[in-house]
């Protein structure tokens, strides 16, 4: 009899900034219309969040990437459309370049209260956006048992992702400060290894009845067995302006959770390195993105990133055809050749100011490039897009 493969369909949630045309400086109080414009041309698929000037959409269950990429490109022009309407427009960037998260607001819902009194301070910093990825792994067991072996690659799908160099008008240093925000929180970061899929259940009961959480919704580790849907997410990337681009680390992410299927299926696994060894390999991620290195634990050596890409491209080989999606994982070389967002940012920044762009000028520059990015359609030709954007 044969053993029927998990269904490894796909969804994309992302969040998005709202920021106003004018100023480029995020919106505080949105208007009220605007969200309900929006869920009344794309219900069930967009949502407020925990600010009032962030909007988040979701996909449907996509039997594809192809499909997917589809979605969120119409997801984005409708949000980008209706907010051209009240003179805003959506940037998919992790952090805006100069915004400050004092002057925001959050939405009142119960939820979002609840978080503000528990969290105070920390979680009124979080001026931050991401992309999370479900993969639909149907079987319990296998959904823990793939939790315990793809933290390996998150730190690649991170560095591949970085949108936020910036905070509150400063460059940062990092490629991804959104994690450095994000971390504040409690129950972040890799996930714990658990032997079942009972053992989670009973650790999250656990949690419950002491009256930590009141579900497993809010556990925000880089990976989690989804509270909602029979899905592991995956949450670690920060959102990205280009379409194109959050497409391949989609794929990506579909691929690895096959490929560590088919070992299992060969009573083989990914080795399980220990969480402090991937938090350094995550921590160069935020730091460095792309431009730097990663360990190599199997070789006990610093290695480039692009040589670690091309390595899992030939890891996933087969899974990417499986799928049939070798095009949009290939697209990472074109990330590793142009740059991620936060590179870009960062180089925008450097251009505006070598013509004379004071750091405010300059700082708004790179939030008319982030509108630009984020409203270009794939295969349009994102340069002639900025051009049109600036003209």
């Amino acid at each position: 009899m044969a053993i029927q493969e998990p269904p490894f369909s796909i969804g994309i949630e992302e969040e998005y900034l709202l920021v106003d045309k004018q100023t480029r400086d995020l919106v505080p109080e949105p208007p009220a219309a605007l969200l309900t414009k929006a869920e009344g041309a794309i219900r069930g698929q967009v949502s407020p969040e925990f600010l009032r000037s962030q909007i988040e959409v979701g996909t449907r269950v996509c039997h594809s990437v192809q499909e997917a990429r589809d979605q969120l490109v119409e997801l984005r022009a409708t949000i980008g459309r209706i907010a051209t309407e009240f003179g805003l427009a959506p940037i998919a960037a992790s952090t805006h370049p100069f915004a400050h998260w004092e002057t925001q607001h959050h939405t009142n819902k119960e939820r979002y209260n609840v978080l503000a009194k528990d969290f105070q301070h920390v979680i009124r910093r979080m001026l931050i956006c991401g992309m999370h990825v479900h993969v639909g792994i149907d079987d319990d067991d296998l959904r823990i048992d793939l939790l315990g072996q793809a933290p390996y690659f998150l730190p690649h799908l991170l560095a591949l992702s970085t949108s936020s160099p910036f905070w509150q008008g400063e460059a940062t240093g990092l490629k991804s400060y959104r994690l450095a925000v994000f971390d504040e929180l409690p129950r972040t970061g890799i996930p714990h290894t658990f032997s079942s899929y009972s053992e989670y259940e009973r650790t999250i009961e656990l949690m419950v009845n002491a009256g930590l959480i009141e579900d497993a919704t809010k556990i925000w580790w880089d990976l989690r067995p989804s509270a909602r849907f029979p899905t592991l997410e995956m949450r670690i990337t920060d959102v990205c302006p280009l379409v194109e681009d959050s497409i391949a680390i989609a794929a990506l992410y579909q691929c690895i959770l096959r490929l560590l299927y088919r070992l299992r299926r060969q009573n083989q696994r990914w080795r399980q390195y220990p969480p402090f060894l991937i938090r350094e390999n995550r921590w160069r991620a935020q730091r460095y993105g792309i431009e730097e290195g990663m360990v190599d634990f199997g070789r006990d050596a610093m290695v480039p990133f692009s040589h670690l890409i091309e390595e899992l491209f030939e890891l996933v080989a087969e899974d990417a055809a499986y799928f049939g999606c070798a095009a949009e994982v290939a697209h990472a070389r074109t990330i590793l050749q142009r740059g991620t967002s936060a590179d870009r940012q960062l180089k925008c920044y450097e251009a505006a100011k070598a013509k004379g762009a004071s750091d405010h000028e300059a700082l708004a520059a790179v939030v008319d490039e982030l509108v630009a990015e984020t409203a270009a359609v794939p295969g349009a030709g994102t340069s002639a897009v900025l051009e049109g954007e600036k003209a």
